[in-house]
């Protein structure tokens, strides 16, 4: 079981515009030609930021819309935020606010041994690795920069140094790069 964070990001680092757009994220590979597919049927439990959630409901669910779609999760997802958010009726959502540990926790055991998904972002994933929380980094770099927009993860990370794990290509696009976060002490 790992607790892993699984995204996309810009050749120079960031996994959203300022304004969260993944427009230039979409022209660069076909999700079911990546490691999607194979990812996701490990995973037992999820986890995101309300910004990312926003995003969900925005661009994927649409409740207040023609072309509404159901929650694209089945397993149980935990979104952390301060304030109230919208609910999808059906979808295993738990919204927490407060320290990723005892959430964490619950994550685990709600994923009965398969593994834990960080969707994003970044700073809210780096909160778990500030906990000793993250084990592996898979990110997808695009072959495109952006100059600014949201970090793939805010912190400083050199003592230890993630630890290369794995590399492979998507079409001209898009290269995957997994690493491994060694515990620290």
């Amino acid at each position: 079981m790992k607790t892993q964070y699984y995204t996309a990001a810009s050749l120079d680092g960031f996994i959203a515009t300022p304004d969260d757009s993944l427009d230039w994220l979409f022209p660069l590979a076909d999700i079911n030609e990546t490691s999607y597919a194979d990812f996701i049927k490990e995973v037992g439990a999820l986890a995101m930021g309300s910004a990312t959630y926003e995003w969900l409901l925005r661009h994927v669910v649409k409740p207040d819309s023609a072309t509404a779609k159901t929650w694209p999760y089945e397993q149980p997802a935990w979104v952390f935020s301060s304030r109230e958010l919208p609910r999808v009726p059906g979808a295993d959502i738990r919204f927490v606010s407060g320290d990723v540990r005892p959430v964490h926790e619950a994550m685990r055991v709600a994923a009965q041994g398969k593994n834990v998904w960080l969707v994003g972002g970044g700073d809210f994933v780096g909160q778990f690795h500030d906990a000793g929380l993250l084990d592996e980094l898979i990110v997808q770099i695009g072959s495109v920069t952006l100059g600014a927009g949201k970090q793939l993860l805010p912190r400083k990370i050199t003592s230890p140094p993630l630890k290369l794990v794995g590399v492979q290509q998507y079409g001209p696009g898009m290269v995957e790069l997994r690493y491994e976060v060694p515990k620290r002490g």
